[in-house]
């Protein structure tokens, strides 16, 4: 019988820093989530006004959220395997396997979404280009597709051509074939000239990298919510073993 006992308590010890190293993991998972959802929020926000679809900036303050919500579940995790605390334990299991589900329908409404998100894009992106760019109460548009086609090295919509329909480029008093943030060295009226050498041109137009940099961002939030779905699996596991041991012990 005391042998018994004893083993238990070895199993329960083992089970006890299992359970903390998950955790440790866990809430530097959730400090990782975190700092993508800021740094895309930070660094990336004038793409996101160029989108009229919510979608993705709702994504990113999900994403955030989900991030604040992993670091303390991950505290609580620590306090009820260090202090054996059954109902910290049941409140701690509750919260993985609400994020765990949470995670599954974000996923699926990712999927879902992704399509329609990308058909507004194509749809909304040249409207704007055209209609908004450098129109009074439109500095942030204005800036956000500067910087995008400095960045993605990449002029108009779908080409520079795109321009020639822009309210901008039709007023009487401008000169400029493209804007200026089309050239490949930006300088003041630089955009007077479209030749290949002067402006991305040949390159192509922004939709196609802005497509690509909304679906390698999806990628690392697919990529990092199925490496702490995997975690939560884990630690439910290990949450349920604990529980167990704990209950069946004489305190």
């Amino acid at each position: 019988m005391e042998e018994q006992r004893e083993k238990q308590t070895c199993g329960t010890i083992c089970l006890k820093y299992l359970l903390f190293i998950f955790n440790v993991l866990f809430w530097l998972a959730g400090g990782v989530v975190l700092v993508v959802g800021v740094w895309t929020l930070v660094e990336k926000s004038d793409y996101i006004s160029l989108l009229n679809s919510s979608y993705f900036s709702v994504s990113v303050y999900i994403l955030i959220a989900a991030g604040a919500i992993v670091i303390v579940t991950g505290i609580i995790g620590c306090c009820a395997t260090l202090k054996e605390m059954k109902s910290l334990l049941i409140v701690y299991f509750v919260l993985l396997f609400c994020i765990f589900l949470l995670e599954v329908i974000a996923g699926l409404l990712s999927y879902i979404n992704y399509q329609q998100l990308d058909n507004d894009l194509r749809q909304n992106l040249m409207e704007t280009m055209q209609q908004k760019y450098q129109q009074p109460g439109e500095g942030s548009i204005t800036q956000a597709v500067d910087r995008l086609q400095q960045e993605f090295k990449c002029c108009g919509s779908n080409s520079s051509t795109d321009w020639a329909g822009s309210v901008w480029i039709q007023a009487t008093w401008n000169k400029r074939l493209v804007p200026d943030s089309c050239c490949k060295t930006p300088s003041d009226n630089c955009g007077l000239r479209d030749h290949p050498s002067n402006i991305y041109k040949v390159e192509g137009g922004c939709i196609m990298k802005l497509e690509e940099f909304i679906l390698s961002q999806l990628y690392i939030l697919s990529a990092v919510a199925i490496g702490i779905a995997f975690l939560q699996v884990l630690g439910m596991m290990f949450t349920c073993c604990l529980y167990r041991n704990l209950k069946d012990e004489a305190y």
